[in-house]
């Protein structure tokens, strides 16, 4: 072997062992999540983030109370499209939580037609597609804002249509209920 190519060698066995005995990166100091850190601020490691910072996919202003866009049939049916993709498989067609998901014996979430859910505000469906509720995980990383909404008009119109009586409705509606009912018996 010439000299050179020995020399090469031990300037990289030389290099390699000057860097064995560097800390790895997880056996570093560190503070676990909630230890307690004494000398900073109340003696805690976790740190409030600075005045102004803002999540990264939060929405900046407030967070509206009702459906912040025009109920439309177009919102309704985007509601429909995004309600089959996400919430049928837990919810049912219909949202008497009777899915394929609770058929195949997993928790059933409770019937969108409880007194309970057909009080509750819009909000409080675009919250719990939002942040997640029981044993429901969040879809909010999966589900546009827009989308979340859409949904629960589309939710709040299918608990009307399951406790309004054909008698409350006006003549046009009646009508177009009948017509409804011919074009499907075809």
């Amino acid at each position: 072997m010439s000299r050179l190519a020995i020399t090469l060698m031990v300037a990289l066995l030389v290099a390699a062992l000057a860097g064995c005995d560097q800390p790895k990166m997880e056996n570093q100091p560190k503070y676990e999540a909630y230890e307690s850190a004494p000398g900073w601020d109340n003696d805690q490691s976790a740190r409030r983030p600075p005045p102004g910072t803002v999540a990264r996919d939060a929405r900046l202003g407030a967070r509206p109370e009702q459906l912040p866009m025009p109920l439309t049939k177009a919102l309704l049916d985007r509601g429909q499209q995004q309600f089959e993709v996400n919430c049928l498989p837990c919810h049912g067609r219909v949202g008497y939580a009777d899915g394929m998901v609770v058929q195949r014996g997993y928790p059933a979430p409770p019937s969108f037609h409880s007194e309970r859910l057909r009080r509750a505000p819009l909000v409080h469906f675009h919250d719990v597609i939002s942040n997640g509720y029981g044993v429901m995980y969040a879809y909010a990383d999966r589900v546009e804002p827009d989308d979340r909404w859409a949904i629960a008009a589309y939710i709040r119109a299918l608990q009307q249509s399951q406790h309004t009586s054909v008698a409350a409705l006006d003549a046009p509606q009646r009508e177009a209920l009948e017509n409804a009912g011919r074009e499907a018996g075809q």
